[in-house]
């Protein structure tokens, strides 16, 4: 795996929006405050482009985020919101000057397609982490940790125990993000390679009985076989149809997972909530799962 240059004070980083629409203003709270923390900030040129519910057209969002890999001078790349559309531009995008000279990307949530994308076939690490929509109004670190591992700091995660948890240890690389995503882009040159990993997974607003459809598909597909642990993040805003569905996602997610070994940890605090810690992808972790706590540590 390639992991791309720290941040230093007086470096450069980039805005751009692959997916949903942004305008200025909500934008503003995250950019003040990466300016104070002494970083210069440049703006994709069709950042505030409109077509319909995307961040201008396609071509515009590819020219954007083409312009801002090619420019040396960024060294990240922060995903401005997610919603949807990065699936339809990431064909299209060229990463091998790139994979040359790699930056960290910044994200979530749609963003999980460049993320899994640049880990399996630039075999660069990026950030799951906070976006600048989502910063004003949010627990602070979300940013905090951000911070931190952009200046090579690493944070270390704990969170309190589940009874659904699965009690062990494991060391992995950590892949994942948000699991509808990770359904479509199953089959594709992007679709992630879970062998000997930990899996991050989260979601929002989603159907149980589509959280259902989607760990049977990972586990169809020979996802959990070789899987060294699963870390499940925040499911916020669950739905269930007027004849309710059973089971809660919790239940959902272990019930798929009950003939396999691996550690289990629920109540990760990253993902669509005010509690959104940030994480390298394509990076070793350890994870410890006990009667008490988790504890995720970069390795």
């Amino acid at each position: 795996m390639i992991y791309p240059t720290y941040l230093t004070a007086g470096d450069t980083i980039g805005i751009v929006a692959p997916a949903r629409k942004v305008n200025r203003e909500e934008l503003e709270f995250a950019i003040r405050w990466w300016e104070k923390k002494g970083f210069r900030i440049v703006l994709g040129k069709h950042l505030f482009a409109e077509d319909h519910q995307y961040a201008g057209t396609d071509a515009m969002r590819i020219e954007d985020f083409q312009n801002m890999l090619n420019n040396s001078d960024i060294k990240a790349i922060f995903c401005a919101r997610g919603g949807y559309g990065t699936l339809r531009v990431i064909d299209q995008l060229e990463f091998l000057g790139f994979s040359l000279e790699p930056k960290w990307i910044c994200g979530f949530s749609d963003i999980t397609v460049l993320h899994s994308h640049i880990n399996k076939i630039c075999r660069v690490a990026t950030i799951h982490s906070t976006m600048p929509i989502s910063t004003n109004g949010n627990s602070l670190i979300n940013l905090e940790t951000l911070f931190q591992i952009l200046i090579g700091e690493q944070p270390v995660y704990e969170c309190k125990p589940h009874a659904l948890n699965r009690i062990g240890e494991c060391t992995g690389e950590l892949v994942g993000g948000n699991l509808s995503l990770l359904y479509a882009l199953s089959g594709s040159i992007s679709d992630i390679d879970t062998t000997n990993k930990i899996l991050f997974i989260e979601d929002v607003d989603e159907y149980l009985y589509h959280i259902d459809r989607m760990m049977l598909q990972l586990k169809r597909s020979g996802k959990f076989k070789k899987l060294a642990g699963l870390l499940v993040g925040n499911f916020t805003k669950m739905r269930d149809n007027d004849i309710a569905f059973g089971s809660t996602f919790e239940q959902i997610i272990r019930e798929h997972c009950e003939e396999y070994n691996f550690p289990i940890a629920f109540n990760f605090p990253a993902g669509h909530d005010e509690i959104n810690v940030a994480m390298k992808f394509g990076t070793p972790y350890h994870l410890m799962v006990e009667s008490t706590k988790t504890t995720l540590k970069s390795k």
